[in-house]
């Protein structure tokens, strides 16, 4: 049988010396801290790495901006979709560029150069998309392709006969002649199919025959190919049977306010 000083070591507990016990408790309170302190450094470097972005941004010049959207690109594949027919141009070289956007547009430009001179003369089509809403008006963007430096002021010169109607002419005066340049430019916008011709020519001796030289131009423009819009085919079409002549008019001279010596109404077939 067992004594009664078994049966009690048997049924109390074994105890923990103090010393033990005030060591753990001592380690638990210590990891308790260095949790609490990681914790608290974590936070504070979130804090401080997102105030300092900005500044970190400006020092690299790295501001957060919107990525700019690409613009019109040449279309190398595109196949021309307009042409100008007996165009004299005195020898110059003629070159065709397509070039698309993103958003739908399309610009089929033309110019007329010599080998290893400047243009005489750039003619381009534009079939709008949706682009056409943020970009310059159409005289600004015409007086930037005449002037790309932008030093000198577009005028109203008056306007042309051709077989899509009256185009309005533009000229840039030189600020210290005040005389006309030689190249005027000239902008004619379409509404149904939406469409905008415009460009610019240096060919003429005068006034009245760089006015008659785009006159001509834009009769002898033809379309190639309306790429399955008939709105587009119609259009030429009934401007064909307004073409007029690219000779001297003969007869007597019709003249108006509008439309006078320097504004040649060409008529005539060609």
């Amino acid at each position: 049988m067992r004594t009664i000083s078994a049966v009690r070591a048997a049924m109390d507990p074994p105890r923990i010396h103090p010393a033990l016990r005030s060591f753990a408790d001592d380690c638990r309170a210590t990891l308790l801290h260095g949790l609490a302190y990681l914790a608290a450094l974590a936070l504070v470097t979130v804090i401080v790495f997102h105030a300092a972005q900005p500044f970190a941004a400006t020092l690299l010049g790295e501001e957060s901006a919107p990525a700019a959207k690409p613009g019109f690109v040449a279309a190398t594949r595109s196949h021309p979709a307009f042409a100008v027919s007996q165009f004299d141009s005195s020898g110059k070289t003629e070159t065709y560029e397509v070039l698309r956007h993103p958003d739908g547009g399309r610009k089929d430009v033309l110019r007329w150069a010599a080998p290893g001179e400047a243009p005489i003369a750039e003619l381009e089509i534009y079939r709008p998309g949706t682009e056409a809403s943020q970009g310059l008006p159409p005289a600004a963007e015409l007086a930037a392709r005449i002037d790309p430096n932008g030093l000198r002021p577009l005028e109203a010169a008056g306007l042309i006969d051709s077989k899509f109607g009256a185009v309005a002419l533009f000229a840039v005066r030189d600020d210290d002649a005040g005389q006309p340049r030689a190249c005027l430019g000239f902008l004619k916008t379409i509404a149904q199919p939406s469409l905008r011709i415009s460009g610019w020519s240096c060919q003429g001796e005068t006034q009245p025959a760089r006015r008659a030289g785009i006159s001509c131009l834009l009769n002898r423009l033809v379309l190639l190919s309306a790429g399955g819009d008939p709105t587009l085919a119609e259009l030429f079409a009934r401007a064909e049977l307004r073409r007029g002549s690219c000779g001297a008019p003969s007869g007597p001279a019709t003249a108006d306010w509008v439309m006078g010596l320097q504004n040649p109404r060409l008529r005539g077939s060609l």
